[in-house]
């Protein structure tokens, strides 16, 4: 397995690994005392499972961040396995216009983490997000942050292995996708 950092122009490299995957549990938020009494998330199998596609949504994807954002500050890290790329990670940083920094400079985002389906639970993700950790930390970032979905139960397990901690939950993030809430995890390195 190599990782490695690679320039911000292999955005398109980076894209050719797919990020889809089937949703079959989500985890359903609810209010105790209307948020008084705290939040609760609890597990639960769908009836109908579903492919998500991050990159199939109109406006997103690898290939469009560079004309969306300044991406100069970004970095991104590859996972090759055999001379096969398996996987990847985008890390967002120090960029004006992408209001998850916060206009801090001690915050970096990973904005994106892949990895090829054929090689998901294999250590793959972990090699890539403690790659992140350094690659944040050798810019002097205090703070890595990350964004997912309650529909994303594989990725918030994963980033709880990880050591994130829930920072922050909105049921109203998404006006397009009403049965999706957005997770904000964070991470002090």
């Amino acid at each position: 397995m190599r990782i490695a950092e690679e320039p911000i122009t292999g955005l398109g490299l980076h894209g050719e690994v797919p990020i889809a995957f089937l949703v079959e549990h989500v985890l359903d938020v609810t209010l105790v005392e209307e948020g008084l009494g705290g939040v609760v998330m609890s597990e639960r199998a769908v009836e109908a499972p579903w492919i998500k596609d991050y990159d199939a949504i109109e406006g997103e994807g690898p290939t469009r961040w560079a004309t969306r954002f300044d991406v100069t500050n970004w970095g991104l890290i590859s996972a090759h396995e055999a001379g096969r790329r398996v996987g990847g990670a985008v890390v967002a940083f120090d960029t004006a216009g992408v209001s998850m920094l916060e206009g801090r400079g001690d915050l970096a985002v990973l904005w994106d983490i892949r990895v090829h389906p054929a090689s998901r639970s294999s250590g793959i993700g972990s090699l890539l997000f403690r790659a992140v950790e350094a690659w944040a930390r050798d810019r002097q970032c205090c703070t890595l942050k990350v964004e997912t979905q309650n529909i994303n139960v594989a990725a918030c397990r994963f980033y709880r292995r990880m050591g994130c901690k829930l920072a922050a939950l909105d049921r109203f993030a998404y006006a397009n996708l009403p049965e999706e809430a957005q997770l904000i995890w964070i991470k002090e390195l």
